[in-house]
């Protein structure tokens, strides 16, 4: 362990004993015929941001996947490597969920492949492998992309919990297959949440790069969301003159069918304390509750028993 790494287990607390589960892929499957286009009711900006979700989702976690399976021959920690596996496992899952929503959005008259392009530039070309020498370059570039999961998975973390918790969205009428991918979803992130730091931790640790690499993060997560939030109401064949604007946003945070910006701007500090760790975020047993009564997962695995 580097000098750092010393330093830094010093300072940031170790996760609970009951916050560690073990990581599994979990098999769901999701019927979107009957799913409505705006499927908050009457509230066409709430449902568009959150669908953003789909666009960004199915690139991003491939390109997690990709990173970490180049990452697994460095860990050398064989409980955090069972989770990285196991995390791997469960956002390949993921990908694949979100991706299934797009064939519906076309159906609905909503194509989503101008948008999805610059998304995959984004994370194929921007982020992706490159071709530098062997030796510190190469490291670093794989090091870049390890602490920009870390702190993109912060933010995972940070919307699984507020999905879990919206009742708004109950009370509002939300399509129920829409609700349960969604919380299925943030069910599995808060489940996971601290293992993409642990590895940033275990490899590196240094708090410049974090607070750097946050930085970019954020903003890249900022201006990707409204792109993909105006891309969608300008281009809902239903609305005559579609905007999205900051205030709606707010509006919708104060409502309680988005999360507020001000709980939003209070896990900024929260991610750069230097004794920050994932498991001060959330609940990992009311995750695994849900996980356990997710109607997706339950059909899964139930066929699964029925095939077997």
């Amino acid at each position: 362990m580097s000098n750092t790494q010393q330093a830094w287990s010093a300072r940031v607390p170790e996760p609970l004993a009951s916050e560690r589960v073990e990581l599994k892929a979990r098999k769901v499957s999701f019927a979107w015929e009957e799913t409505p286009l705006h499927w908050i009711p009457d509230d066409p900006f709430a449902t568009h941001t959150i669908n953003v979700l789909h666009l960004l989702l199915p690139a991003g976690e491939r390109w997690f996947v990709h990173v970490y399976k180049q990452i697994l021959p460095y860990i050398k920690d064989e409980q955090l490597r069972a989770d990285v596996i196991g995390f791997i496992g469960q956002e390949a899952m993921h990908s694949q969920a979100h991706d299934e929503v797009l064939p519906h959005l076309r159906e609905q008259g909503l194509d989503p492949t101008p948008y999805t392009a610059q998304v995959d530039w984004f994370f194929e070309k921007l982020l992706g492998d490159r071709t530098l020498p062997p030796g510190k370059a190469r490291k670093w570039w794989l090091l870049e992309r390890i602490a920009l999961i870390a702190a993109i998975e912060h933010y995972t973390a940070f919307l699984g919990d507020w999905v879990l918790n919206a009742e708004e969205l109950d009370r509002r009428g939300a399509d129920p297959t829409m609700l349960d991918l969604l919380r299925w979803h943030g069910a599995e992130e808060v489940e996971h949440r601290s293992v993409a730091f642990e590895l940033f931790m275990h490899l590196d640790g240094s708090y410049k790069r974090r607070v750097r690499t946050w930085g970019l993060a954020f903003t890249a997560l900022v201006f990707l969301w409204q792109r993909g939030t105006r891309f969608f109401m300008e281009n809902d064949p239903t609305l005559d003159d579609g905007r999205a604007s900051f205030k709606e946003f707010f509006d919708r945070g104060r409502q309680g069918v988005l999360p507020t910006a001000g709980a939003m701007a209070r896990s900024i500090p929260r991610y750069l304390a230097r004794a920050y760790h994932p498991s001060q975020e959330g609940s990992t047993e009311q995750a695994v509750a849900y996980l356990a009564s997710s109607p997706a997962a339950l059909a899964a695995e139930a066929r699964e028993k029925g095939a077997a």
